[in-house]
């Protein structure tokens, strides 16, 4: 008994051993990514993708060679100051709910001709997908610092709301997975990557708050579009369709949840 005894004590000691020293590589790692970011934060390639999109803000273009400058963002016509902030949000002029993207489309077809297919059919970062990550850039640069503000007073918004939630849910495709297999709960991390919790007003404002980005590990500005049919691919779902409900739901579901928080978008990911 005393053999047996010392021995367990010795397994005791390992494990504690292993999970202390898995914990400290963990800290560590994750201080060196923060650092990382820290490093690179005040050169953020972003800022290309921004000045690229004002020029397209305001320059005619389209079948009808007009500018973007009349674009309702949902503050009044030509507005971009912290009109990032305040999306998905309801239109009453296209009786939808519309993320920044998908409200994009529609001024773009309305002001300058160029019809929403076009757009929905391209490739990521290949035009007019890549003009369109430049007019985010753009867009969402001017809501850099401002409060999250998103409303679920129309009942289209709350209905949004309400579909974003049951889609975080959903669990599908061969792997049983859904949103909230990665971000359901607190402590998960895949490799590298710390994964926030976005149920969480605190993990869906990391991420909501922080999208779009230019990544890094691509070479690529990504727009919250891009990063949650990435999100699908990951989930091995079939790729949903660029600005369709399903995303904007999910858009509003993190929004909501990260409402009162401070953008800081666009952001910086590895």
């Amino acid at each position: 008994m005393t053999l047996a005894r010392g021995i367990f004590k010795n397994i005791l000691f390992l494990l504690a051993t292993l999970i202390g020293t898995h914990y400290a590589i963990a800290q560590s790692t994750a201080d060196d990514i923060a650092k990382y970011r820290e490093m690179i934060a005040e050169g953020n390639p972003s800022e290309l993708y921004e000045m690229a999109g004002e020029e397209l803000w305001k320059k005619p273009g389209g079948p009808k060679n007009a500018s973007l400058e009349k674009c309702d963002l949902g503050m009044g016509p030509g507005v971009v100051d912290g009109a990032a902030a305040q999306l998905p949000r309801y239109f009453k002029d296209t009786n939808r709910v519309q993320d920044l993207e998908s409200r994009l489309m529609t001024c773009m077809e309305r002001l300058q001709g160029i019809a929403s297919q076009s757009v929905i059919d391209a490739k990521f970062s290949v035009d007019p997908k890549k003009d369109m990550d430049a007019i985010v850039a753009y867009v969402v640069t001017h809501s850099k610092g401002k409060k999250i503000k998103v409303s679920l007073a129309n009942p289209k918004e709350k209905a949004m709301y309400e579909m974003g939630k049951r889609a975080f849910y959903y669990e599908a495709g061969p792997f049983d997975f859904s949103c909230a297999s990665c971000h359901g709960s607190s402590g998960k991390r895949i490799r590298l990557q710390d994964l926030p919790n976005l149920t969480t007003h605190e993990g869906a404002l990391a991420a909501w708050g922080s999208w779009p980005a230019y990544r890094v590990s691509s070479g690529q500005f990504w727009t919250m579009q891009q990063r949650l049919n990435d999100c699908f691919r990951q989930q091995r779902f079939p790729f949903p369709i660029y600005g369709s409900d399903i995303t904007i739901a999910l858009s509003m579901y993190m929004a909501k949840n990260a409402n009162g928080g401070i953008m800081q978008t666009p952001g910086l990911k590895r």
